[in-house]
């Protein structure tokens, strides 16, 4: 496993330069990032219209190699330049005019979640808040929830709702489950075949260590029954006649929007194909292995831990929190030590980071925090 490690690190050129401990924020990119990039300016250079069949088709290798990676089918993920976006795409395919129209989320959602369903307040939507731990998310489904919109991982703690239980009960009580899951896929295994849930959104650009493009997934069953309101060109059933669009695509496509970027999805293709040569188990297993060195180092140093203790209950981040945390993330980042902070200095060992970096970092970070209080 750690020669394996140590080829996948030759692929990160950002590594070369330091610790990046801040895969939660923004994953490493692979070297072969410069290849792509310079074949899409020698494209747009000598342009010619032919262009476009060749990026549909890196459109297309990227949305199988991502459904391989979640095991769903082809089918049900569609991809945009960002998550709120396929959010609020998703929100316009739901009336809120009965008894049943409740938004349940949670008080650690990142914030377009509460920002978006506020807005569909306009539409009849009204957003129930509950604590982000599964116990009082099942204690305020009731009757009246429609959807269910959680984070998978706190952006902000690392810890983790337990999806499984969620699921079932908002499907007990007759709700759908949307889940936001950019801060676990790629770290935490999300298989959609066995999970259950009706819609799971992620991106590419933190874990999965690709460039700013999202996706969205679609349980299969569901796709025929919805009409997004907002909508583009390429969600129709046949875009490229470029003739009035009578229907919807008969897959996910359907909640795709206008033209799309080709670029985000050859770039992130690339992260992913590496990412998948060690599956999701082995990625967690390693996370797991350097996360419990970070909070082993925090423990023996006498510093706060925000993140939730049990394996089950964590993502791949720990967040640290004690007086002047910011300044010392300033500090590291001088050393080309980084991670990052958020409420709190959040430290993020993904597959290609060892636990020998995660011992430098955390003696660096350990004397910082002893040089402020001196």
């Amino acid at each position: 496993m750690n020669d394996r490690i140590a080829a996948l690190r030759a692929e990160f050129p950002v590594l070369r330069s330091g610790i990046y401990l801040n895969s939660n924020s923004t994953g490493a990119i692979p070297r072969d990032v410069e290849q792509v990039l310079r074949r899409y300016w020698d494209t747009l250079r000598d342009w010619r219209d032919d262009a476009w069949s060749g990026w549909l088709d890196e459109l297309d290798g990227y949305l199988r190699a991502l459904a391989e990676f979640l095991g769903a089918p082809v089918d049900s993920i569609v991809t945009e330049a960002n998550l709120t976006t396929l959010l609020g795409r998703l929100a316009t395919c739901f009336d809120f005019d009965g008894p049943r129209r409740e938004v349940l989320i949670t008080n650690r959602e990142f914030p377009t979640v509460p920002f978006l369903w506020r807005g569909f307040a306009r539409y009849g939507a009204q957003v129930e808040i509950a604590d982000f731990d599964t116990g009082a998310v099942l204690a305020a489904l009731s009757a009246r929830t429609k959807l269910v919109c959680v984070a998978h991982g706190s952006y902000t703690t690392g810890g983790l709702l337990d999806l499984n239980r969620i699921v079932a009960a908002a499907h007990a009580v007759g709700a759908e489950v949307i889940v936001d899951a950019f801060q676990t896929v790629g770290t935490v295994p999300l298989n959609m075949g066995t999970l259950g849930v009706d819609y799971l959104l992620g991106g590419s650009h933190k874990w999965l260590c690709g460039a700013h493009t999202a996706f969205l997934y679609i349980r299969p069953d569901l796709i025929p029954t919805l009409r997004p309101a907002a909508t583009g060109w390429f969600a129709g059933a046949d875009p490229l006649t470029f003739r009035p669009t009578e229907d919807w695509a008969d897959s996910a496509r359907r909640l795709a929007g206008g033209t799309p970027i080709p670029l985000t999805a050859m770039i992130s293709r690339l992260g992913l194909d590496l990412l998948a040569t060690f599956g999701a188990e082995a990625i967690r297993d390693h996370s797991l292995r350097c996360t419990d060195r970070v909070i082993a180092r925090a423990d023996a140093a006498g510093i706060p831990i925000r993140t939730p203790r049990q394996h089950e209950c964590r993502g791949g981040i720990v967040t640290l929190a004690f007086p002047g945390d910011r300044v010392v993330k300033q500090r590291l980042a001088d050393r080309e030590m980084v991670c990052s902070w958020r409420d709190g200095l959040r430290i993020a060992p993904h597959i290609y980071n060892t636990l020998d970096e995660v011992d430098a970092f955390m003696d660096a970070l350990i004397a910082a925090r002893q040089e402020l209080s001196e």
